[in-house]
């Protein structure tokens, strides 16, 4: 491909340039080979001319594409270089505010300097088991396919993280750990939290802060994570390497010390603290040299908490952990030591220096000796020793050298305890190594650290290359193309210059060797040694202490000065003697290494004979140390499967999402990403399957190149396009590309599409601007019409006009005339009428006189007489009182002198009889006056309804008054143009003047009245509107009050899901916790039998599972049973993890324990009140017997009186008798009648001893019965009668009656008296209380009338809207009334309801207990006499719905039917929820014999058995949903035969029968409610499980219709399901995936209620997978990606439709998806847009809004991405939403399940047991 083609007019082009390396510039003309110069033009307008070197002939960089700007790979890049890195990394950082990126097989990780919310739980569950190239590049996915290669490979894996000092190495390092420490579950407790809490204390001690870096690691680390054979975290293991000891005794300005220092400086005042007697940091001259103490946002206190947390975690003690802060204190007391000067060699401490008191007494060690050593040092001859003196500055350098040598030695042993707290007892099968390492430094003074970390980058560095390298050749090979060496930069020279014999390193150890050996002498060998030998050494020019090292990254130049010093490291031997001599446990332990080494020295000199020499030559310097530590470093590295991750620092001034491109471009070139580029632009960049290059580039082929073979296709159409076959090779599954190429195929693609758009575009506006013209040419043969006929008929309208002025002149001389005519003759008429009217209204007023003169005197007349009346009236009944009342004295003489006498008790019993008459007749008279009261309310609604009708007429009347007062009020304009007519007339004639005068001023006062009177309405209206005003805001205040009252109601629902999801969260914790302690307790058990061989081991699953829910039941058997076989295997297991188990199954059955308590005694209270009910209506049950009796009796006796009193009126007045009936008055009458009157007072007197004798007899029966069962109903008040001693004691008594019955029957009277009495003041309370019920309903009739006028001629004034709306409240206050008061009587209905039930069932129990005994009775006393045989006929067996069984079946009975049964034939074959109704069945049969052991034992084996069934097979849906639906059903059983009345509503009779009788099992049903939510639970994750690798590839990777939808060119990270294939997952697999849950759970029976909430489940995982994908992919981020998610969506719901489950719920949980697809299809330009996309997106939170927004990819060229100043646009209108600020939707979330009661159709006795179930043992009864 010729330059010309590529370098055309508007190619784009990068330009060097010194702030931003590179520019963007644009060709202005097109480029000839041969020319000189480039006419450019840059983005801001300016024209520039770019000169070519006509040596090299180099042209600038080519510019990518926009449609490739942006991607995760760098390597997708079509045009590899520095600038498209650069670029691509800045849009991506900065734009779309993504800080991780690929290159190739390295991921740029650049500090954002903001927390993100991208490391959270639900991200690493997002990453967790995904591909490398299907997300988007995280440091997650770098963990992820380490930990997958890992388990696929069996090869150990490293993580290598590099970078310069604040670019986030350790904050990247410390996410991959917490990673594996996610994603590895392991088997030894706590050893993720141990390997995490090993960061805290290393950061503390190993960090401080730089002025580059707020949390600089100052030394290298690399952690070995270990795994099991399982892939479990077992423990962990790490080295350190070169740590900046230097830091501890000096800080450069805004610097710090390790923050240990610090943190210790801030808790100095806590107890514990105060024998250091530290202060504040300022104090100490090893904390305060940097003058920044404090890190902003960083608490120092709090730091320390966490530290010392970090330390209890990792085993390490209190007391442990304060002989290190002693240590780290003593160290802080040394730093202030002052040293004084007594001459130019001698220095001196003072004695009383209070640092090195408090530093001698914490290490333990003489102060003296110490301090005399700090100024002296020994010299050793091969004779004698010297003690010299050191001047003040070595003894300063001494002191320092003593304090770093303290720290580094208690450096390394706290990484040694941290390396012992992280080792495991179990085997470590496999490691995953993480390297946190400095990167490449260049400072202005580079010393002996720099060069040893320039070193270890160029180690790193050569790995990196090699391993490269190899991955190139590998992929080549395997698509067996031809392939080329690559060259590439091999650093080899270098390092052989620092590492070799007679380099750097060499070199140096031997000047350290030497007497006076200096810093100067060592330079001047490295000049003559390396100087002329080595390409990559150099001297400068102005320097002889300095030499230059050529790295791989740049020149850095090295200080000589203080090389020797430190690579020697030397500490006065005698202060180490000192310290060693100390009695401080810890300090000793710090010096052992050097003990042992000096032991085995010591024995080597022994066999050679030369002490001193041996000593220092097996002293290691620190270039040795490191070079060995650095070899093994590789050669671990180099056994392992490396994987990069490369830190950028973006800018020095630590501003979030700022990228300074000099600094990025530096640490790009040193950390080998441009390396990476180079290589991979070498060979072949850029590469496609040629089903993605099918797809994308299906636009260049015509319609006759398109062929079945797709590869064949695709080499056509290159061998078309790209004439040098160099740029491009087929390999077996990929096309390779070179450099550019691709770049040159997405030209042609936009040429190509570009064409095409203005084929179309051309075409469409020729056809738009066709039939603009048509429309055009119409509308003006339509306007030219119109005129013509406009202007005719204008023409013809001043014809008509002309005519009609004529006419007009001539109807209006005619008209004046006749009004002329009329005025005079109206006038004469008003004068008649006038007079006639006031005539006849002088005649009425005469005649009205004389008619209320005549009305007065009628009314005084009888007033006049009815007071005389009154008078004579009242006389009268005077007289007639004092007659009664002589005639009552005389009576009552009568009957003191018959009281002895029977006689008189008839009499009495007349008089009782004739009272009960006058009772019932008062009876009928308070019925017929209730049935006038209803009458009367009848008549006055109707009146009412009338009264509304004649008021509405009276509105109507009142509209139509003023509509005519609006017309007349219109007419007023037209009288006064008459008036002024008339007064024109009136100057002619005088005569008409005055009477037109006359008229003019009776109009004014008719007017003026009506005004008068339309203010006054005016002003009513006013009124009015200001009553409805006021009663409208009432209506809104209750409307108000009714909102509030419907949200405290909603809160409370949502309280009560919260409750119950917080319930069913520690029901599954607790469960969890249970299955752990079974699984310890069979731990425990194979242990102890194993260590006990003469022990046979059995299977313990029942007995521990039975226990077990024995222990949650509250049975002490289980509890002491645990109890012991904890007792006997508690040395067999780890204690810590035991306690800790046990402590919190303790606290799980307390809290299970108060729920019972509570739930007992919440039974308890309605147990006792449901007695007291009962006691009550029992005891009122006799009374109610007695009155049926009395009742009885009375009716038989009045129908027998009745039929004798008929016969006898028949036979008197019968005309067919022979005799002639006597006549009325006749004395045979009389006779008659008197006989009549004897015989029904005599009848009256016997009915009246019937009834008491009656009565007698009930009571005897009573007192028969009272110890039976019917007897214990019918509680009579015996304690009034007197029984027979207390009778005859009486003389009175006696004498009246000796038997006494006298006496019963006449208590029995009085009894029924009061019976009688009370039930008439109940009856006339009912009839008042209905009364004043009557009379509150007209009260409140009444009142709606009155607010219904007043409301009706309010609205009348109102306009249409207003009135209307105020109908609408009137009406929804009155229905919320009325509905309040239904449900309130619905409630007293139901509660009545509920009471008579019971008593029912308990009277019927009763009964039906007396009958059994009756008949058994009978029986017995029957004896069958003898006769013939009878032949006897079989009847059909009538079942009672129970299985029999025998005691030590059910283990038998519950192997078969649970743990062997197979779900799939008892679905298919049998009734659904099959062996939970065996279960139940067995259940009755243990509830009728009354055994409850048999009852506990069955239902706790069952559950146990259940568990266990589920616990080994809890991954096969299909059997969890088996016994999900078998529990259910189960406990509906348990709830439907209870014996609850609220459970019994829909049952019939033969089940009521069926209900347990014995026992009370509601907490059973507690229990299999649980065990229900537990095995539901088990069912969403078995279900997750199975959807969770189908969600993805069919929701978000499957395209309907190939190519349609665009796809981009992906670098070496393909995604692993991008195109559709073979096996593809597409829509229609999740959706039979769908179906098929759906019918088994159907097929299982399982409650559709509980199928809801599962799809409902489903559905909810659905959506958060899809989304957070979504969310975390850039390439799914698409306009088209969008149609296709919002199909897919479609599909759902439709699957939804079909299966009629559209009501679950399912659809509102799609929610969020939908609006994030409707996101990526929407406009995104305006304001406006924005506010529809925060009103549209009410589902999604604004990290998730913005995080899509971000993402958006377009993928074709005329898509556009979203600008930034748009996403901050989103955020400012989103700013003040309250929702959570998690980005991820939490997929592990499961929903509150409810099991709502279903009862079952069943009938027990018909169901029959299968033979395949083997249940031969079990007996239908």
């Amino acid at each position: 491909m010729a330059a010309a083609e590529l370098y055309s007019k508007y190619a784009r082009v990068w330009l060097p340039d010194a702030a931003e390396v590179w520019k963007s510039a644009e060709l202005t003309k097109d480029y000839t080979p041969g020319d000189q110069t480039l006419s450019l033009q840059l983005e801001d307008g300016t024209k520039v001319e770019h000169k070519i070197d006509p040596r090299t002939n180099n042209l600038p960089p080519l510019r990518n594409p926009d449609i490739l700007v942006g991607e995760n790979d760098l390597t997708a890049l079509s045009y590899l270089h520095e600038p498209a890195v650069l670029h691509n990394l800045k849009v991506r950082f900065m734009d779309s505010k993504l800080i991780y990126t690929y290159c190739g097989i390295v991921l740029v990780a650049i500090n954002p300097y903001e927390r993100l919310p991208i490391y959270d739980a639900g991200i690493i569950n997002a990453y967790s088991g995904q591909n490398m190239g299907d997300m988007d590049p995280h440091i997650f996915a770098v963990a992820e396919e380490a930990y997958k290669q890992m388990a696929r490979d069996e090869r150990n894996q490293s993580i290598i993280v590099s970078g310069e000092s604040g670019a986030g190495k350790t904050v990247s390092a410390k996410y991959a750990m917490r990673y594996f420490a996610t994603v590895s579950s392991s088997g030894e407790a706590n050893v993720e939290e141990r390997v995490l809490a090993s960061s805290p204390i290393m950061e503390a001690l190993g960090n401080a802060k730089t002025t580059r870096n707020d949390n600089s690691s100052r030394f290298g680390k690399y952690i070995e994570i270990g795994f099991d054979t399982k892939y479990c975290i077992t423990g962990a293991n790490m080295r350190t390497y070169l740590l900046e000891k230097s830091r501890v005794v000096f800080q450069a300005h805004g610097e710090r010390n390790y923050h240990i220092f610090y943190q210790l400086c801030a808790s100095s005042h806590l107890p514990e603290f105060k024998a250091f007697r530290l202060g504040c940091a300022d104090d100490f001259h090893c904390t305060n040299q940097g003058q920044s103490p404090v890190i902003d946002g960083v608490d120092d206190a709090k730091e320390m908490c966490n530290t010392r947390r970090s330390f209890s975690l990792l085993g390490i003690g209190e007391s442990d952990q304060m002989e290190i802060y002693q240590i780290l204190s003593a160290i802080l007391h040394l730093s202030n030591v002052e040293v004084k000067d007594q001459s130019a060699d001698r220095c001196s401490i003072k004695q009383d220096d209070v640092h090195l008191m408090v530093f001698c007494d914490l290490m333990g060690v003489p102060c003296e000796e110490m301090a005399h050593w700090l100024c002296h040092r020994k010299l050793k001859t091969t004779t004698e020793t010297f003690v010299k003196p050191v001047p003040k500055m070595n003894a300063i350098y001494g002191r320092d050298a003593l304090a770093k040598h303290i720290y580094a030695r208690l450096f390394s042993w706290i990484v040694d305890s941290i390396n012992s707290a992280l080792k495991s007892a179990v085997k470590q099968h496999s490691f995953i190594g993480v390297l946190d390492i400095y990167g490449f430094e260049t400072f202005d003074i580079n010393s002996f650290e720099q060069f040893c970390i320039n070193y270890a980058n160029e180690k790193l560095q050569q790995q990196f290359n090699l391993h490269v390298f190899k991955l190139e050749q590998e992929e080549y090979m395997k698509e067996e193309i031809p392939w080329t060496l690559i060259d590439f930069y091999d650093n080899q020279p270098c390092i052989n210059l620092i590492e070799a014999k007679l380099g750097v390193l060499d070199l140096l150890d031997e000047e350290c060797k030497m007497p006076k050996g200096s810093d100067e002498t060592w330079a001047q060998k490295l000049y003559n040694t390396l100087l002329k030998q080595n390409a990559h050494f150099e001297k400068p020019r102005l320097s002889n202490r300095a030499f230059i090292i050529h790295h791989f990254a740049d020149k850095v130049e090295y200080q000589c000065v203080g090389f020797l010093e430190k690579n020697k490291d030397t500490v006065n031997e005698e202060q180490i003697n000192v310290l060693k001599n100390s009695k401080f446990d810890l300090l000793l332990k710090l010096f052992e290494d050097d003990e042992k080494a000096a032991n085995s020295s010591n024995k080597l000199t022994s066999s050679i004979g030369r002490a001193g020499s041996a000593k220092k030559d097996t002293k290691k310097t620190v270039g040795l140390q490191f070079r060995q530590s650095l070899h093994l470093l590789m050669e671990t590295l180099n056994a392992t499967t490396p994987h990069y991750v490369r830190c950028i620092k973006p800018n020095d001034h630590k501003a979030p999402f700022t990228l300074d491109p000099v600094r990025a471009v530096q640490q790009l070139r040193a950390c080998g990403i441009l390396e990476t580029i180079r290589i991979s632009a070498a060979g072949f960049p850029s590469r496609w399957t040629y089903q993605e290059f099918f797809s994308r580039y299906r636009v260049l082929m015509k319609q006759k190149d398109l062929l079945p073979d797709r590869k064949q296709a695709c080499k056509n159409l290159l061998e078309k396009l790209i004439k040098n076959q160099e740029k491009y090779q087929f390999g077996k599954n990929k096309i390779f590309f070179r450099a550019g190429q691709v770049a040159f195929l997405e030209k042609l693609r936009s040429d190509k599409l570009r064409t095409a758009c203005v084929c179309i575009q051309k075409t469409i506006r020729c056809w738009l601007e066709r039939k603009k013209y048509l429309r055009m040419r119409e509308s003006a043969i339509t306007i030219q019409k119109h005129v013509r006929g406009h202007q005719a008929r204008c023409y013809a309208k001043f014809l008509q006009q002309t005519r009609a002025a004529i006419i007009i002149q001539r109807n209006v001389r005619m008209w004046s005339k006749r009004k002329l005519y009329q005025q005079q003759r109206s006038a004469a008429i008003t004068v008649q009428c006038f007079w006639r009217a006031h005539m006849a209204r002088k005649q009425y007023y005469k005649l009205m006189y004389e008619k209320k003169a005549q009305v007065i005197q009628k009314w005084v007349r009888g007033w006049l007489a009815r007071q005389h009346y009154k008078r004579i009236l009242a006389a009268i009944i005077l007289l007639q009182s004092c007659v009664r009342r002589m005639r009552a004295k005389r009576e009552l003489k009568k009957l003191k002198v018959e009281a002895r006498s029977v006689e008189h008790f008839k009499k009495l019993n007349i008089g009782m009889e004739n009272k009960i008459m006058q009772l019932q007749h008062k009876i009928n008279e308070q019925q017929k006056e209730n049935r006038e009261l209803s009458e009367k309310l009848s008549v006055m609604e109707k009146a009412q309804t009338m009264e509304i009708e004649r008021q509405s007429s009276e509105i109507e009347n009142l509209r139509r008054s003023e509509q005519e007062a609006r017309a007349k009020a219109e007419t007023l304009p037209s009288l006064l143009e008459q008036l002024s007519f008339l007064q024109h007339e009136l100057e002619n004639t005088r005569r008409e003047k005055e009477d037109l005068e006359e008229q003019t001023k009776v109009y004014k006062e008719q007017t003026e009245q009506v005004v008068d009177e339309l203010n006054t309405k005016n002003n009513l209206l006013k009124n009015d509107v200001d009553e409805l005003n006021k009663h409208i805001i009432e209506q809104a205040q209750q409307l108000t009050e009714i909102q509030t009252n419907v949200e405290n109601t909603k809160q409370l629902e949502q309280d009560l899901t919260e409750e119950r999801s917080r319930y069913q969260s520690l029901l599954s914790e607790h469960l969890h916790l249970e299955e752990r302690h079974r699984d310890l307790k069979e731990q425990m058990d194979l242990n102890t039998t194993s260590s006990k061989s003469s022990l046979k081991r059995t299977d313990s699953n029942y007995s521990s599972n039975s226990s077990e829910f024995s222990q949650s039941l509250g049975s002490t058997e289980g509890e002491d049973s645990s109890v012991q076989t904890e007792d006997e295997t508690q040395t067999a297991v780890d204690l810590p993890v035991l306690l800790k188990l046990q402590r919190r199954m303790k606290e799980l059955e307390q809290e299970k324990q108060s729920l019972w308590q509570q739930l007992d005694k919440r039974e308890e209270d309605q147990q006792e009140k449901a007695k007291e009910v009962e006691e009550q209506r029992t005891s009122g049950r006799a009374e109610l017997d007695l009155e049926t009796l009395k009742r009885q009796e009375l009716e038989s006796e009045n129908k027998k009186l009745k039929q004798d009193l008929n016969e006898l009126r028949k036979s008197l007045t019968n005309e067919n008798s022979d005799l002639v009936p006597p006549a009325p008055g006749s004395l045979p009458y009389k006779v008659l009648l008197e006989q009549l009157n004897s015989s029904t007072e005599e009848l009256e007197m016997r009915k009246e001893e019937v009834l008491l004798l009656r009565s007698h007899l009930v009571r005897q029966e009573a007192l028969k019965h009272k110890d039976s069962a019917l007897g214990e109903g019918v509680k009579l008040d015996l304690s009034e009668i007197p029984s027979y001693q207390d009778v005859h004691k009486s003389t009175d008594i006696h004498t009246l009656n000796e038997d006494g019955e006298l006496w019963l029957a006449y208590e029995g009277l009085k009894e029924t008296n009061r019976l009688l009495e009370c039930q008439m003041h109940e009856q006339e309370r009912a009839h008042n209380e209905r009364y004043m019920k009557l009379v509150e309903e007209m009260n409140k009739l009444k009142d709606e009338k009155e607010q219904q006028q007043k409301m009706l001629a309010q609205s009348l004034l109102l306009p249409e809207d207003a009135r209307i709306e105020a109908t609408l409240k009137l009406e929804i206050t009155r229905l919320t009334r009325e509905n309040l008061e239904l449900l309130e009587q619905q409630e007293k209905q139901d509660k009545t309801i509920r009471k008579l039930k019971k008593q029912l069932k308990l009277y019927m129990k009763k009964v039906e207990d007396f009958e059994v005994s009756t008949e058994q009775e009978n029986r017995r006393s029957v004896v069958s006499p003898p006769g013939r045989a009878v032949n006897i006929t079989r009847k059909e067996k009538e079942y009672q719905g129970m299985l029999e069984y025998k005691q030590g079946d059910e283990s038998r009975l519950l192997k078969n039917l649970v743990i062997d049964l197979k779900p799939r034939g008892v679905a298919v074959s049998f009734t659904p929820g099959l062996p939970a109704y065996i279960i139940f069945m067995c259940v009755r049969y243990a509830d009728i014999v009354n055994d409850d052991q048999r009852v506990s034992t069955l239902l706790n084996s069952t559950i146990s058995s259940i568990k266990g069934v589920i616990k080994r097979r809890g991954n096969d849906f299909e059997v969890v949903s088996f016994w999900l639906a078998n529990t259910c059903r189960l406990m509906h059983c348990l709830k439907q035969y209870s014996g609850d009345e609220v459970f019994m509503v829909h049952n019939t009779a033969k089940q009521n029968e069926h209900c347990l009788t014995n026992f009370e099992l509601s907490e059973y049903q507690q229990v299999f409610g649980d065990l229900a939510i537990q095995i539901y639970r088990q069912l969403i994750k078995c279900m997750e499980d199975i959807l969770q690798p189908l969600i993805v590839s069919s929701m978000l990777e499957h395209e309907t219709i190939q190519g349609v939808l665009g796809s981009k060119p992906t670098g070496l990270r393909k995604r692993s399901t991008s195109f559709s294939e073979e096996g593809a997952v597409t829509m229609e697999v999740l959706l039979q995936r769908l179906g098929l849950f759906h019918t088994t759970m159907s097929q299982h029976g399982m409650d559709s209620d509980l199928v809801k909430q599962v799809v409902k489940q489903q559905f909810y995982i659905i959506c958060a997978v899809t989304l957070n994908h979504l969310l975390l992919r850039k390439d799914m981020c698409s306009w088209g990606k969008g149609l296709q998610i919002r199909y897919n969506v479609w599909q759902l719901e439709e699957w939804l439709a079909e299966r009629e489950l559209t009501d679950c719920g399912a659809k509102e949980t799609l929610e969020p998806l939908i609006q994030a697809a409707q996101l990526l299809q929407i406009k995104k330009k305006t304001e406006a847009d924005a506010q529809a996309i925060c009103n549209m997106c009410t589902a999604l939170t604004t990290a998730q809004i913005v995080k899509v927004l971000t993402l958006y990819t377009p993928v074709i060229e005329f898509e556009e991405r979203v600008s930034p100043s748009f996403i901050t646009t989103i955020k400012n209108l989103l700013k003040d939403r309250a929702e959570s600020s998690t980005l991820m939707m939490d997929a592990k979330k499961i929903f509150t399940v409810t099991l709502p009661f279903t009862p079952s159709s069943v009938a027990l006795d018909t169901i029959q047991i299968p033979s395949s179930l083997n249940l031969g043992f079990l007996t239908r009864i």
